[in-house]
C-alpha cells in the first residue's frame, strides 16, 4: 500500500512540475512593425491615386494624405458624413494594412 501512494505522489508531481514551465524573458522576441508615414500636399499624390478614388469612392473628399519609404499610400478621406483610412500603391491599387 506504500508502494502505491509513493507511485502516485509521483505520478502527480510530475504533471505539477510541467505546468511550471517558465519562459526565460531573453528567449522572447517583441516585433514593432511600425511604418513611417510623412505627411504630404493632396497635390503631390499621384495621379493613379487620384484617379482611383475618384472611381472607386465616388464623392470621397480627401483630407490628408502621408507617404512612406515604399512609395505606399495613407489617405484619410470623407465619403458623407463618415470618415476612414485608405491605403494605396502608388500605381493607384488599394492595399490591405
Amino acid at each position: 500500500m506504500k508502494k502505491l501512494f509513493v507511485a502516485a505522489a509521483l505520478v502527480l508531481g510530475g504533471f505539477a512540475t510541467q505546468a511550471a514551465t517558465s519562459i526565460n524573458a531573453n528567449d522572447v522576441a517583441i516585433v514593432v512593425n511600425q511604418e513611417e508615414f510623412k505627411e504630404i500636399a493632396a497635390e503631390e499624390v499621384p495621379k493613379a491615386i487620384t484617379d482611383a478614388l475618384a472611381k472607386d469612392y465616388e464623392g470621397a473628399t480627401l483630407n490628408k494624405a502621408y507617404v512612406n519609404e515604399a512609395k505606399e499610400y495613407k489617405l484619410e478621406v470623407t465619403i458623407g458624413d463618415q470618415t476612414g483610412v485608405l491605403y494605396a500603391n502608388e500605381n493607384g491599387e488599394w492595399i490591405q494594412k
